[in-house]
């Protein structure tokens, strides 16, 4: 298309193609159904190609039409964007950054004095949410649409990488581990854990997050050749952070994904057990909008967690 573009006759075809007629799509911009139908005409003229089936009941969009309505709305979205930042007067250099509790704290707030030191004039906002997470991958959670509606800049999310509409980077593969307390070796030498076996003998600490990918203790006793083997005790627990805080507390074995336990593990407050880590399908992803990487912002932070994983 030469020229400059048509945006009156593009927003139209926006709105028709949501409303579905003609008719609606001239309530919303307070015109006539005629001038809707004559900017679609000239607009379809100057690309060469139909957008629309003009059907008695309304409208459908054409294969070429629904090719080009995702990414044209998102323009029409940071144009908006853009008005609205300079009709403040403002520049915004907050970066929101989504991703679960259990990451936040177990693995980002460690790690997230190195990013301000480098990167001192970002703002950021970090939100931990566990009302969306992957519970199916089928059926994912996270899309271009949810980062827009919460203003989202950033998602990191462990799960299938199944993210409509987004730009996704895998930043890690995860396994799980057995992990407790230095002090649990030493309590009891009635009650060792030298062998997988062992660990029947003690209070296992479960992760029952509804997250898919979970690791669970019936899969590492499986892959230990203990299908079918229950512990004696067992607590439960609806958290990743608070099975954690309970196994550091000495409290029992706890099974979970070595990333969320690094911190604890540098620091001696867990301790790894029978050097037998599981291997997990999902994996840790970063989450944007396509071009998200043309802001210098989201572009920092990309850099920035990209080298701490290769650190």
């Amino acid at each position: 298309m030469a020229g400059p573009l048509p945006l009156n006759a593009l927003n139209a075809f926006l709105v028709a193609s949501r409303r579905g007629s003609f008719s609606k799509a001239a309530e919303e911009l307070h015109v006539t159904p005629a001038a809707v139908s004559q900017q679609i005409r000239s607009l379809e003229e100057s690309l060469g190609v139909q957008l629309f089936h003009r059907l008695n009941r309304g409208l459908a969009l054409t294969d070429a039409g629904e090719s080009g309505v995702a990414r044209l709305q998102a323009g029409f979205d940071n144009i908006q964007q853009s008005v609205d930042i300079m009709r403040s007067g403002n520049v915004s250099n907050e970066l929101n950054i989504w991703t679960s509790p259990s990451f936040a704290s177990k693995w980002l707030m460690p790690r997230m004095h190195r990013f301000i030191e480098k990167n001192s004039s970002i703002d950021l906002r970090i939100s931990g949410s566990v009302a969306l997470i992957d519970s199916d991958s089928t059926a994912p959670s996270l899309s271009a649409e949810t980062l827009k509606a919460h203003n989202i800049d950033v998602a990191i999310r462990f799960g299938s990488g199944n993210y409509p509409g987004c730009e996704v980077q895998r930043l890690m593969d995860v396994v799980a581990m057995p992990l407790c307390s230095p002090a649990l070796l030493e309590k009891d030498a009635r009650l060792p854990l030298a062998k997988p076996s062992d660990l029947l003998q003690h209070t296992l600490l479960h992760d029952e997050s509804p997250y898919e990918g979970r690791p669970t203790w019936a899969s590492w006793f499986q892959e230990a050749g203990m299908a079918g083997e229950v512990a004696k005790r067992n607590l439960y627990f609806n958290s990743v952070s608070l099975a954690l805080t309970a196994a550091i507390e000495g409290q029992g074995v706890v099974l979970t994904l070595e990333q969320l336990a690094r911190n604890d593990m540098n620091n001696k407050r867990l301790v790894p057990l029978f050097d037998r880590p599981m291997e997990v399908s999902h994996a840790y992803h970063l989450v944007t909008l396509e071009n998200a990487e043309d802001d210098p912002r989201v572009r920092a932070f990309s850099d920035w967690i990209s080298d701490e994983i290769r650190d």
